[in-house]
């Protein structure tokens, strides 16, 4: 590397500078989540072009790449791959009676599941597991905690297998063709990726559900409404058998499971005790309760769900089936960080919120006042029509299997027929990837395998806004010398060292941005660099951002770095720290394996 200014010097420019408070504003937003990650991405597009760092041709490179363009689309084609029944093999495989243990099932899941992430994009993946694994552990009594975080793991080491892995994958190998180092194939790491899913198969095999805690099936909302109950908001209606009686006398407590822990009456609020105050029409409650006593008060009419902000409840018609269904609420969900009363959740969604569960916690405030958070796990009440249309929703996951309901299973061969062909056409050097994967969506949607509606709402928006916008750091630390910088800086201080240990560093410094940004940020930020120290050292650049690449995959710290572990944070009732204490281990093992591999992929 020639003799070139470092990193202070290159931070001290007006345009080095903004670059820097912009990222260190975006880094601060994007830990806090004061602003969805998605927002927090275009504010820096905003601010970088209004300060001059950036022109807006350079700053919105990113939303015209092909990697992008190739994210769409395999949104859109495992859409029509679940819709149409062609994973229902894979969902009965993990159902199946034979399968009695967490270890059992870990072992199908790191056989079987997490090869397919390595074609699918992982959330998809998750969100249809998820209602599998559910069901699984109340048939079997055991635990959900047991087999959630493996089924992520083995989904997140599956999607380093190839480039269509994750969209991580995607984004790294764009960086790199605009960086002039040529984009990535299809199974361009594959042989680095086959012995990483290896060494995670083995761990998650041998380990089993031993570092996992075991919290019962109460921790599941549905089984806890059966045993402790839960918590709800109900009114009582004119004519219930309640008016005018005092809780003491009434049967609510005396023949019922029910527990009474505040009660509202116009602008007037009342606390615990409450035995004696005389109930009137109109009086809303917060109960705590099974759900089966629920149930029967409610066709008794002794009490009604109340509506939130004044919405008035759903109405069962003529021939409807109602069912009390959950739903969780996934990271980028477009209805998170709005209360309950807000959303107009009645009208939105022809469904009635009945409980909210956060972690550990049951939400025991007013229904209307709670603001919805990423993981939370949503109990609702609603028609079975109205429950089906769920499954084609980005911002709630249904958690409860309708396997009945998918109304294009006559076409499941066609669907893996085109994702075969997808997947085989630019191996083959037939097509390019992102023409390939196009034309199998215009099928998919010709075929009947995914209707036009279907297709755009399958598309994962929040995803594709936040990857197109951070593309404009890259691009800024490249044009204001920052990223040369830094890499002069890292190369004086590693200068002399093996291979290996270089490498090693980069790993691990790519880990780090990980596990507190999101692994596309630490893409586009930490390619420019480790690039310049590669050219600095006479490396080869591909090694150091294949480097990058696996370290910002293989997120198994915290739940900030992956979608896919703060989808089953909910659904599993894990703590921050549990999933510290079951990836450790492995976050070391491939810390010590990833730079050898790449060593030995490059010859160094």
């Amino acid at each position: 590397m020639p003799e070139a200014a470092g990193f202070l010097a290159a931070a001290s420019t007006p345009h080095g500078l903004i670059t820097l408070l912009v990222f260190a504003a975006s880094l601060v937003l994007f830990i806090s989540g004061w602003l969805a990650p998605e927002l927090t991405g275009l504010l820096a597009v905003a601010l970088l072009v209004s300060f001059g760092v950036l022109d807006p041709q350079q700053a919105v490179k990113g939303f015209g790449s092909p990697a992008l363009i190739t994210l769409m689309g395999l949104f859109a084609l495992s859409a029509g791959l679940f819709r149409s029944g062609g994973v229902d093999r894979l969902r009965a495989i993990l159902g199946s009676e034979s399968v009695r243990t967490p270890r059992r099932m870990i072992l199908l899941l790191v056989a079987v599941v997490s090869p397919l992430s390595g074609f699918i994009p992982n959330t998809p993946i998750v969100a249809t597991l998820l209602p599998v694994l559910e069901n699984w552990c109340h048939r079997r009594g055991i635990s959900p905690s047991k087999v959630m975080l493996p089924m992520s793991f083995a989904v997140v080491i599956g999607g380093t297998i190839t480039l269509l892995g994750t969209s991580t994958n995607l984004l790294a190998s764009d960086v790199s063709r605009q960086l002039g180092y040529g984009g990535i194939d299809l199974f361009d790491f594959t042989p680095i990726g086959l012995p990483i899913w290896l060494l995670g198969a083995l761990y998650m095999v041998v380990v089993g559900d031993r570092l996992l805690p075991d919290r019962g099936q109460d921790d599941d909302l549905m089984a806890a409404m059966a045993k402790q109950g839960y918590f709800t908001d109900v009114l009582i209606p004119p004519g219930s058998e309640l008016v005018g009686q005092s809780l003491h006398n009434s049967r609510l407590q005396r023949r019922f499971d029910v527990d009474v822990l505040e009660l509202h009456r116009g602008s007037q609020s009342f606390g615990a005790p409450l035995a004696d105050l005389e109930l009137q029409a109109g009086d809303r409650m917060l109960l705590r309760c099974r759900k089966e006593d629920l149930l029967r008060l409610q066709q008794e009419s002794t009490i009604a769900l109340a509506p939130v902000a004044g919405q008035a409840m759903p109405q069962q018609q003529e021939g409807q089936t109602m069912r009390l269904v959950e739903v969780l609420l996934p990271a980028g969900s477009s209805i998170a960080g709005s209360s309950v009363r807000e959303l107009r959740f009645r009208q939105r969604y022809n469904a009635t919120l009945v409980a909210v569960r956060r972690g550990r916690d049951v939400i025991r405030d007013l229904l209307g006042r709670v603001v919805l958070q990423p993981g939370d796990v949503l109990l609702i009440q609603a028609p079975i029509d109205t429950i089906r249309g769920l499954q084609n929703r980005n911002d709630l996951v249904l958690l409860d299997e309708l396997e009945k309901d998918l109304p294009t299973t006559s076409r499941k061969g066609i669907a893996i027929g085109i994702c075969i062909a997808v997947i085989l056409l630019p191996m083959l050097q037939v097509l390019d990837l992102m023409a390939s994967v196009l034309f199998g969506v215009v099928l998919m949607v010709v075929t009947g395998c995914l209707r036009p509606g279907e297709l755009q709402r399958a598309i994962r928006w929040d995803v594709i806004l936040l990857l197109g916008s951070i593309v404009c750091f890259s691009v800024a630390m490249q044009s204001t010398g920052l990223a040369r910088g830094l890499a002069v800086d890292l190369l004086q201080s590693l200068q002399g060292w093996p291979n290996y240990l270089v490498l090693m560093v980069v790993f691990l410094l790519a880990q780090l941005f990980t596990e507190t940004l999101t692994n596309g940020a630490t893409v586009v930020l930490l390619i420019p660099i480790a690039t310049e120290l590669a050219k600095g050292l006479a490396l080869p650049p591909m090694a150091f951002i294949y480097a990058i690449l696996f370290a910002a995959s293989l997120s198994f710290l915290t739940p900030i770095g992956y979608q896919c572990n703060l989808m089953v944070m909910g659904p599993g009732r894990y703590r921050f720290f549990d999933m510290t204490r079951y990836g450790a281990p492995l976050t070391i093992g491939l810390t010590l394996l990833t730079p050898w591999l790449i060593c030995r992929h490059f010859g160094l």
